[in-house]
């Protein structure tokens, strides 16, 4: 027996249901998912990033303007200490800290109170002190290379 060739069939489904087409792409969702979960992740770890190093930066000048107050502290001690030495280490010492970024305006009005009281007990006028080399030295004050370049000295009255 010979089979003879019969006419060829094509089955052609139905159309597809819908939840067919949602569970085909399944994968596709979880992948996009996932992409938005690490893009979502990145941005948080980027911003936390962006706070930690602002806040760090205004601790750091909080704890700068600390310190320095407490210098400024023992300066004017000084400067109100009977000894001679220690009295112009004390205001020699007023006229660095005066020069400070760290000093706000307020601050050096109360260096300039205070220098005009010291001087004023002392007999003199009550103006910034000239012979304080500290003040007027063309030399660094320190590691930074701070000096004086305009031969005006910040908190003279």
């Amino acid at each position: 027996m010979t089979l003879s060739p019969g006419p060829f069939e094509l089955a052609v489904a139905a159309a597809a249901e819908w939840w067919q087409i949602v569970a085909a792409l399944g994968p596709l969702a979880v992948l996009a998912g996932a992409v938005l979960a690490a893009f979502i992740g990145w941005r948080t770890l980027r911003q936390k990033a962006v706070a930690d190093a602002q806040a760090l930066k205004q601790r750091t000048r909080a704890d700068d303007r600390a310190e320095w107050w407490k210098r400024t502290q023992w300066a004017l001690d000084k400067a109100l200490d009977a000894d001679g030495d220690a009295k112009a280490l004390g205001l020699a010492s007023l006229a660095v800290l005066a020069r400070s970024d760290l000093a706000r305006e307020e601050e050096l009005e109360l260096l300039d109170i205070a220098w005009q009281s010291v001087t004023e007990a002392n007999g003199d006028e009550g103006t910034w002190d000239e012979g304080v080399e500290a003040v007027d030295s063309g030399e660094p004050i320190g590691d930074n290379g701070t000096t004086s370049t305009d031969g005006t000295e910040e908190g003279k009255p």
